[in-house]
């Protein structure tokens, strides 16, 4: 899926660029992940609600709405809207606003999201509607590792163990920055994965950018009868240099030198 990948590294890019304004490094670092759910993972219909099968769908929540630029360049790939559509994102009337909000009119958006912190409690929300109805279908929900810094997050792991959610995947981004520079400088969530255990949670860390660990990983979650995280280590800002590893990257455009520095990287 490396080619694929590419292509949405490109996209989210090309978006911020063309919108002068967005967030790359998060977007960046969470490319594999939502490849790796899209392509591999979860049953999501592309004909949305007009298939036959839309209710038993899986779930997918952006908890860190901020990175939406990844999630519409994949649902734009993966066919549940036209590509040429990415380019009005950000822009006034569009359905590609900042942060997903347009549940109602895009194909594949679940629920409104980027007030951070949650996305979490919403997905506890519908993993339990879910069991009360009997269906089958997992929720998946992303949350950024500044997010977990949020209180209403703890409340919702609580919530979920309380009521043990096996058909609930919670996964972290866990790339080390935020808008104030290192998450461990601003508020240290270590030992996150003792943290998590101690709230019910069975966790599995893997590399966020390898797409064989994150396939395993994010099956066996579905399979256990457990409660599940998946602590993905990654690099804000993956695959541009000037932009890896980088906080000042968290919500900047770039400029056209910038993008044209990026794309041939990409494209190398």
């Amino acid at each position: 899926m490396k080619k694929f990948n590419n292509v949405v590294r490109c996209d989210i890019l090309k978006m911020i660029h063309g919108a002068k304004s967005g967030h790359p490094g998060g977007s960046l670092s969470c490319v594999e992940i939502l490849s790796v759910l899209y392509n591999k993972i979860m049953f999501v219909p592309h004909e949305w609600r007009q298939s036959p099968d839309f209710d038993k769908r899986d779930r997918f929540i952006l908890s860190k709405g901020h990175a939406s630029a990844a999630l519409y360049s994949v649902l734009a790939r993966k066919g549940f809207f036209a590509p040429d559509e990415l380019m009005t994102f950000r822009k006034l009337g569009t359905r590609l606003q900042g942060h997903p909000s347009t549940r109602t009119k895009l194909e594949g958006v679940e629920v409104c999201t980027g007030s951070l912190g949650q996305g979490l409690s919403m997905a506890v929300g519908v993993a339990l509607a879910l069991k009360l109805n009997n269906n089958p279908a997992h929720v998946y929900v992303l949350v950024g590792d500044g997010e977990m810094q949020e209180g209403s997050v703890w409340e919702a792991l609580m919530s979920a163990s309380h009521k043990n959610l096996d058909n609930l995947t919670l996964i972290i981004d866990k790339n080390n920055l935020q808008i104030d520079g290192d998450t461990n400088e601003v508020k240290s969530l270590e030992p996150l994965d003792k943290k998590l255990e101690a709230f019910g949670w069975l966790v599995k860390t893997v590399d966020g950018h390898n797409e064989a660990e994150l396939e395993t990983a994010l099956k066996e979650a579905r399979d256990s009868k457990k409660l599940c995280a998946v602590v993905a280590n990654t690099i804000k800002g993956k695959g541009v240099s000037f932009m890896e590893d980088n906080a000042n990257w968290h919500g900047k455009a770039p400029n056209d030198d910038e993008l044209k520095r990026a794309l041939e990287e990409l494209n190398a």
